[in-house]
């Protein structure tokens, strides 16, 4: 067992042998090493302003991932090389990013300005070339700018990025890489005592004897959540178990008819996967948070932190999603829509944790739908999700699972409005409204500052109507701007 955080810094490796268990990534250099170049803005992963990069080897690939230090616990980057905004220029020459933002005036009062910076020294890195604005703008949907506009930052970007990465970065990646690869010690990692620890095990078995011995710890994966109660509720989480080093719960498997997710693949990876099921699912995915949100952010933390907001949850329930968890040496399988119990509650025991998801591809004769409606496109929690899933036989619906995020306390099915899609002909639109009408009964929302309980109902009767007309055949520019494989470039 190892006791001490490692990771590379600036040329050199840092170890941390004592460091309160939730203490955050950002607090560190600001109040510890002193580097105040990155900002503190909204304290809970929204603005962009906490940016940095780190660099770690994905499937033996060393990669420049961008993350809110805000919300990053400093024990989640053991095994990473840390980069921030004091680290890109070489003496007086800037770094070509710092260098294009200051001769295009992409910066004002340049508060966010570092934290901008930072995300687009990661496109540098390893975007594709050329460059598109779609890439660009994705980039960058993470990072909010209230004074310069950001037709000037994207002028930046598109300059900066023109050509493949040549920075002194560039050049060292096979060093570091193996610097990386020699700190990954596969040891468990432990951090404190035995009341007061931050732990970070390396396989399964020591995770379930950790858990089992510390059932009242708190489970982390991104931290994208759980960060939130550190910043904003304040919460003193004396004992902290960080999933992010667990070898095998990173998984991805393509089976025939099935994929299963590890607990703690992040969403930027399962977004490619997801996005063969079905486009929806792709857009779904682009629109989930923010570059620095998918990095770190993970399948299993968005389900197992049972929020009723979570867009995957509603997703995976429609596809027939299922669920294994391991309590110490016992294992169980559970059909999703069967994990949330009420609000913030979930059917786990005390010292178990999320193991992986699993969830049925399309057959044939199956059409699927999601939909995202929020305020603001790009990073923006929803205010109500739709997810369908339609067996198509013979003009007819044969079964459809129904489900919603934002409408209940928990994700939920839609029961009696799928009871009333049975056997209705999908060109017949009047056969449609028992089960639009059904939804009233299935869902009573709640009005909160995201939107009102009639505009939920609303907005739900309207999702249901949508994705049957698509699977009807209407052409899809009738029903949406973005989004489907329907749509041209043009159209987009």
């Amino acid at each position: 067992m190892r006791r001490a955080i490692r990771f590379l810094r600036r040329g050199g490796i840092v170890e941390i042998d004592e460091a309160p268990p939730a203490v955050t990534l950002l607090d560190w250099l600001r109040l510890r090493e002193g580097s105040c170049g990155t900002k503190e803005g909204c304290a809970e992963g929204d603005c962009g302003a906490c940016t940095v990069v780190l660099r770690r080897l994905r499937e033996g690939r060393l990669v420049a991932e961008p993350v809110n230090s805000c919300i990053t616990l400093l024990g989640q980057i053991d095994g990473t090389e840390l980069v921030t905004v004091e680290d890109l220029a070489e003496g007086a020459a800037l770094h070509p990013v710092q260098a294009a933002m200051v001769a295009l005036h992409g910066s004002q009062c340049g508060f966010c300005t570092p934290g901008i910076v930072m995300s687009l020294f990661a496109l540098y890195q390893d975007a594709p070339r050329p460059l598109t604005r779609r890439a660009i703008t994705d980039a960058l949907a993470g990072n909010l700018c209230r004074c310069t506009g950001y037709r000037p930052i994207v002028d930046a970007a598109f300059a900066a990025c023109a050509e493949p990465a040549a920075d002194r970065f560039a050049a060292g990646r096979e060093a570091v890489a193996t610097r990386l690869a020699a700190l990954a010690d596969g040891q468990d990692l432990f951090v404190g005592t035995a009341e007061r620890f931050f732990a970070a095990p390396a396989s399964e078995e020591a995770l379930a004897a950790l858990c089992l011995d510390h059932p009242d710890a708190t489970l982390v994966a991104g931290s994208t959540d759980v960060g939130l109660w550190v910043t904003k509720a304040l919460t003193d989480l004396r004992k902290v178990i960080h999933l992010g080093r667990v070898a095998g719960l990173d998984r991805v498997v393509e089976e025939e008819g099935a994929l299963t997710f590890g607990a703690t693949v992040p969403l930027a990876r399962a977004l490619p996967h997801l996005a063969a099921v079905d486009p929806d699912l792709g857009e779904l995915m682009r629109r989930f948070g923010s570059p620095q949100v998918r990095v770190t952010g993970t399948v299993g933390g968005n389900i197992a932190n049972g929020s009723p907001i979570g867009d995957l949850a509603p997703a995976f329930i429609a596809l027939g999603g299922t669920l294994a968890l391991r309590r110490g040496g016992e294992a169980r399988r559970l059909a999703l829509e069967d994990f949330f119990l009420d609000y913030r509650k979930q059917d786990r025991q005390p010292g178990e944790y999320l193991r992986s998801v699993t969830i049925p591809t399309l057959a044939p004769g199956d059409v699927f739908r999601a939909f995202k409606v929020t305020k603001r496109f790009d990073e923006d929690i929803s205010a109500v999700m739709g997810a369908f899933r339609f067996r198509l036989e013979a003009g007819r619906v044969a079964s459809a699972r129904l489900a919603y995020g934002g409408m209940a306390g928990i994700p939920k099915r839609a029961l009696r409005a799928e009871a009333a899609l049975a056997g209705v002909p999908l060109a017949d639109e009047t056969a449609w409204e028992p089960a639009l009408a059904a939804l009233e009964a299935d869902f009573a929302p709640l009005s909160d500052h995201r939107a009102s309980a009639g505009y939920r109902r609303t907005v739900a009767r309207n999702l249901l109507r949508k994705a049957l007309m698509e699977a009807a055949g209407r052409a899809t520019r009738e029903t949406r701007l973005v989004g489907h494989r329907e749509m041209s470039d043009a159209a987009e």
